[in-house]
C-alpha cells in the first residue's frame, strides 16, 4: 500500500471528492470521478535541472480540498514530485495533502503570489503519507457531507444570520473547517460549543464572501456554461463598471450580476482587447460637423473598425462611418472645413432601435 501511496495521481474536485487513475481504494470508500481538479498547474520549467534558489531549503506546493493551496518547506532528503501524497505541518496536528509544484517554479510562485520565506517561515512537511493517513484521509472525505447537513440543522435551531457553505476534516480528522458567509456578525460561541460536542474535533469557523461562496456550491452561468468560478478560475479580480462601459454594455444590474450577485468576472476576459483597439478610435466625445447639421456620435463597433453617428435633430437614424473617415472628418473641422453632409462618408444608415422602441412606448395606450 505504501509504494501505491507514493505513486498515485490524486485531483481533488469542489466537493472534496477525488478523481483516481490506476489506485485501489479501500473497502467501502468510493470517489467521484466525474470532475478533474481546477487548481492543477503547469511546470514549464520541469526540464530546468537546477532550480533558481540555492542553500538547503526547497519549497513545494501543496494542494489540498480544491480551492486552497499553500506553499511548505521541504527537507533535503524527501524527493517529491508532482502528484504524490505527503503528511504537512498544521495547527494543530498534520494535514494531507497533494504535491502540486516542485523545483524551480515555485520560487516564482511564491514571488507572483507575494510570499515571503524570510518574513513568514512556511510550515513543515513531515513525510510521505502512510497507508494509515491516507485511510483516514478518505474516511474524512466521507463524513463532509453529513458534517454539513447536521451542522445546518443546527444553525437552523440557533437561528443564528448565517449560511453555512462548506466542511473541510483536516487529515488527521482533529481539526474541521465551517465555511460560512454572513451579511452582519455573527456570535457562533454557542454553536462552537454545540458542534465540539456533535463531532469531538477542534472547530474553526471561517469566514468567506459571496464570490468565494459561489465558487464553492457551483451552478450554471447565464451563458449556459458552469460558473467560471467553480470550473477553472482559483485567483478573483475585481470587476469594475468601467470594464462594460468600456465595452459598451447596457449598465443592466440583471444582466452584469452573476449568481454570486456581484459583477460578472467574465467582464474582464476582453477588457484588454478593446482597450488596445479603442486607442485607435478617436475621441467620442467630439461631435461631427457639416453644412447639413452636427452629428453626435452613437456607439462603435472595433470589430469592423466603424463609429454610428446621428444628427442632433435626426436621432432616428445612425451613419455607419468608418474610423478613418471620422479622423478626416475631426481634422477638416479642425482646419475651418465643413463638408457638405456625412451622408458621404458613410457606409450606409441605420435605423435607432432605442428610438423607435420609446417611439412605439409613446404611441400605446393602455386599456383599463
Amino acid at each position: 500500500m505504501d509504494s501505491v501511496i507514493n505513486n498515485i495521481q490524486v485531483n481533488q474536485n469542489g466537493s472534496g471528492s477525488c478523481c483516481l487513475s490506476g489506485v485501489e481504494l479501500p473497502e467501502g470508500v468510493t470517489m467521484d470521478k466525474s470532475r478533474c481538479c481546477k487548481l492543477s498547474s503547469n511546470d514549464w520549467l520541469k526540464d530546468i535541472k537546477k532550480p533558481v534558489f540555492q542553500g538547503s531549503d526547497q519549497y513545494i506546493e501543496v494542494r489540498f480540498k480544491n480551492g486552497r493551496k499553500e506553499f511548505f518547506v521541504c527537507p533535503p532528503e524527501l524527493n517529491l514530485k508532482k502528484g504524490e501524497v505527503v503528511a504537512v505541518e498544521a495547527t494543530p496536528g498534520h494535514d494531507i495533502g497533494i504535491v502540486e509544484l516542485t523545483g524551480a517554479i515555485v520560487a516564482l510562485q511564491m514571488k507572483r503570489k507575494r510570499i515571503d520565506p524570510v518574513k513568514s517561515p512556511p510550515k513543515k512537511v513531515y513525510r510521505h503519507a502512510r497507508s494509515s493517513d491516507v485511510e483516514k484521509w478518505f474516511e474524512a472525505f466521507t463524513q463532509e457531507e453529513d458534517a454539513l447537513i447536521r451542522t445546518r440543522k443546527i444553525v437552523e435551531d440557533l437561528r443564528l444570520g448565517m449560511k453555512l457553505n462548506d466542511v473541510e476534516y483536516q487529515g488527521d480528522r482533529t481539526k474541521a473547517i465551517f465555511y460560512y458567509t454572513a451579511d452582519d456578525r455573527v456570535d457562533f460561541r454557542q454553536l462552537i460549543r454545540r458542534l465540539a460536542d456533535e463531532f469531538k474535533v477542534r472547530i474553526e469557523m471561517r469566514q468567506i464572501g459571496v464570490r468565494q461562496e459561489a465558487a464553492k456550491l457551483g451552478g450554471i452561468g447565464s451563458c449556459g456554461r458552469e460558473l467560471c468560478c467553480s470550473s477553472h478560475m482559483s485567483h478573483f479580480k475585481s470587476v469594475s463598471t468601467s470594464s462594460a462601459r468600456v465595452q459598451q454594455l447596457s449598465l443592466n444590474p440583471q444582466k452584469l450580476a452573476g449568481q454570486c450577485g456581484k459583477l460578472k468576472c467574465c467582464l474582464n476576459y476582453e477588457l484588454d482587447n478593446y482597450v488596445d483597439i479603442l486607442k485607435a478610435f478617436p475621441d467620442n466625445k467630439i461631435l461631427l460637423k457639416s453644412k447639413k447639421g452636427q452629428a453626435q456620435h452613437q456607439k462603435s463597433d472595433i470589430f469592423q473598425k466603424v463609429m454610428l453617428y446621428s444628427y442632433v435633430d435626426d436621432p432616428s437614424s445612425m451613419l455607419v462611418i468608418p474610423v478613418q473617415q471620422v479622423k478626416n472628418i475631426i481634422d477638416m473641422n479642425r482646419k475651418g472645413k465643413f463638408p457638405e453632409d456625412l451622408e458621404s462618408f458613410a457606409q450606409h444608415t441605420e435605423q435607432n432601435v432605442s428610438e423607435n422602441m420609446t417611439d412605439n412606448l409613446n404611441d400605446f395606450t393602455p386599456i383599463i
